[in-house]
């Protein structure tokens, strides 16, 4: 996975909730917000990379914090929406690590989504960091502190559109509105 760049970064992210069976499902990626190392994500920026894992069969990882020799689990689910990237998946609770990824997250203790990717293409910013255009998405990870503060799992449905509409207010007004 050389040259794969991960969206991770310390300190305090939101919390995550999860799901009966440990079913986990959440935005891993938020069109259009600034992230803590300035970079923007576009509408579209997946489309061609979830394209070609599809006609291919190749499968989105799960992973422990980026780490890729500690997966904990698949993802059923990932699509770009209007909104980003969202994700449903089930952590494997037959496997060490997805025991404890589960008993951390039911106690709060993890609290985020992060992506692993590689740039096909970006532009720079004037205000620094990049615009992403269009990214080859290779894993999305379970973190404790997520570089997109508002890219979170939750278990509940409504309370998911609910958190995120709520991050995305909160996003824009700290851009100033953009």
């Amino acid at each position: 996975m050389q040259g794969l760049e991960t969206k991770f970064h310390p300190p305090g992210a939101p919390g995550v909730v999860l799901g009966e069976g440990a079913v986990i499902a959440g935005y891993a990626s938020v069109f259009g917000v600034r992230d803590r190392g300035g970079d923007v994500v576009m509408p579209g920026a997946y489309a061609a990379s979830l394209a070609r894992m599809a006609a291919s069969g190749g499968r989105v990882r799960m992973l422990w914090q980026h780490d890729q020799g500690q997966p904990i689990g698949v993802w059923d689910e990932v699509v770009e929406d209007a909104q980003g990237l969202r994700v449903k998946g089930r952590l494997l609770t037959e496997v060490e690590k997805g025991r404890e990824a589960a008993a951390l997250m039911a106690a709060g203790a993890v609290d985020g989504l992060s992506i692993g990717y590689r740039t096909i293409r970006a532009e720079k910013l004037p205000e620094g960091g990049r615009k992403l255009i269009e990214l080859e998405l290779w894993e999305v990870s379970l973190v404790t502190f997520p570089m997109l503060p508002i890219a979170r799992a939750s278990a509940k449905s409504g309370g998911l559109l609910l958190d995120l509409a709520q991050g995305l207010q909160a996003a824009r007004a700290a851009l100033g509105g953009h």
